[in-house]
């Protein structure tokens, strides 16, 4: 069984910062891409940030310049460094995984996680 585990949500003040991390765990051949997405109340859930088996990004324009997104070193990590952070920031920020169950899958599915809550404010 496949599983992402989200971990750094919390309380911060505007302007600050959080270390979002992710980690896969469980029985699977390969991940391609993770990314992070977020959800706050009454809004459709969105991309944040995005980053492919080779390091490639791709960011959302709200958060351009304050956000960064990596992926550990085994490959099964990824993580989001938030800083310069906004109320509009809050959310529910879920990590997502493309992943290969073994080597005869060839699609791939997404995996995500159950989120951590982020929330800005003074």
């Amino acid at each position: 069984q496949v599983q992402l585990v989200e971990s750094g949500g919390g309380l911060v003040q505007p302007g600050g910062s959080l270390t979002l991390s992710c980690a896969a765990s469980g029985s699977f051949f390969s991940i391609y891409g993770m990314g992070w997405y977020r959800q706050a109340i009454g809004k459709d859930r969105s991309l944040v940030a995005a980053i492919s088996d080779g390091s490639g990004t791709n960011y959302a324009d709200s958060v351009k310049g304050r956000f960064t997104i990596s992926r550990g070193n085994a490959k099964n990590t990824v993580h989001l460094q938030m800083n310069s952070l906004k109320p509009e920031d809050t959310a529910v920020y879920y990590c997502r995984g493309h992943i290969y169950r073994d080597s005869r899958d060839v699609v791939g599915s997404d995996y995500w996680g159950k989120g951590t809550p982020v929330t800005v404010s003074s």
